[in-house]
């Protein structure tokens, strides 16, 4: 029996429970993998609240390092004793666990357990959303909300890398600092400032190319009045509570305007696509152009602290939880 984070019901953090699990031998396809770091995202508050369900009795956690110990039949993928991580399979939040072996990346030896778990998640979904959903080139002026969160980071650093003008919104003044730190260009303080006023002033009045939006509801109208005609609305997250419906005339009235609700699963659906991502995000990486920022760390069993900290806008970067 191994160790794990539950939920029996949806609900606040206090439904995080820390208990026992049985993990048997991998089936056909399968691996088991013990964990060495765990990532914590903002998608694991949306599981256990009930807004993405899932069937209960749940472990959570969906991006992870660790060591394959045993692979089932037909599987070619990892062998026992490779470093491996994923991002999506549902599960994380265990000391082990069995999972398909097709969605396991192999870890260069110089890409570190914790960082891997830091960024696998949080990195493939910023190389999908500036590479893929909307492709960044130099000059383009683009919006990134929550830049000083997990995905804001890499994504703001990757931005500058390609050659855009990054304009980020953040909460305090002290991440503005980090996102300036990180390849933020402008830096807008939403809680004391009008952020499509100060987007409008930033870009002479131009706009922006593309918004990529994980805030959701608070944001939504107004990264729409962010955008250029024939701009990008990228919608990938509800940290602030899911989009009200609207009427797809507002994107014509606001000047053509294209939107999409992209997810890192469909975009790495393919074993193929999930290797390519994986490679060109570890491409930057240990090229210097991203850093992977663990700004914080908890063990596995405090959980529902963690939770606590991500909701109240207390972490910044990424966050590892230790098995």
């Amino acid at each position: 029996m191994i160790m794990a984070i539950r939920i029996h019901e949806t609900g606040g953090p206090e439904v995080l429970r820390w208990e026992g699990v049985e993990v048997g031998h991998p089936g056909p396809g399968e691996a088991r993998l013990r964990h060495t770091a765990v990532g914590l995202n903002f998608i694991d508050v949306y599981h256990r609240k009930g807004l993405y369900a899932l069937p209960l009795p749940a472990v959570l956690g969906s991006e992870a390092a660790g060591v394959v110990e045993e692979v089932g039949g037909d599987v070619t993928e990892v062998k026992p004793g490779d470093r491996v991580a994923y991002a999506g399979p549902i599960g994380a939040y265990a000391q082990a666990r069995l999972i398909r072996a097709d969605r396991l990346v192999p870890l260069p030896a110089d890409i570190s357990d914790r960082a891997a778990a830091a960024m696998m998640l949080k990195g493939m979904t910023a190389q999908y959303l500036l590479r893929r959903t909307c492709r960044v080139e130099p000059g383009d002026a683009i919006l990134i909300h929550a830049a000083a969160g997990g995905v804001g980071l890499i994504a703001c650093q990757w931005a500058k890398h390609l050659g855009a003008t990054v304009i980020g919104t953040v909460s305090t003044e002290a991440k503005a600092a980090l996102a300036r730190e990180h390849g933020c260009d402008h830096t807008i303080v939403a809680s004391r400032e009008e952020f499509v006023a100060r987007v409008r002033e930033i870009t002479g009045g131009r706009g922006v190319r593309v918004v990529y939006d994980s805030v959701g509801k608070d944001t939504f109208e107004g990264s729409l009045d962010c955008l250029q005609p024939l701009g990008m609305m990228v919608s990938y997250g509800n940290s602030s509570g899911p989009v009200p419906p609207f009427s797809p005339l507002v994107l014509s009235a606001k000047g053509s305007l294209f939107l999409t609700r992209p997810t890192l699963m469909t975009y790495t659906a393919r074993r193929e696509d999930l290797l390519a991502t994986a490679a060109e995000l570890f491409e930057v990486v240990r090229s210097g152009a991203v850093r992977i920022e663990i700004r914080q760390t908890y063990p596995l069993a405090e959980t529902a602290q963690a939770h606590r900290d991500l909701e109240a806008r207390k972490t910044t970067g990424s966050t590892v939880l230790l098995p």
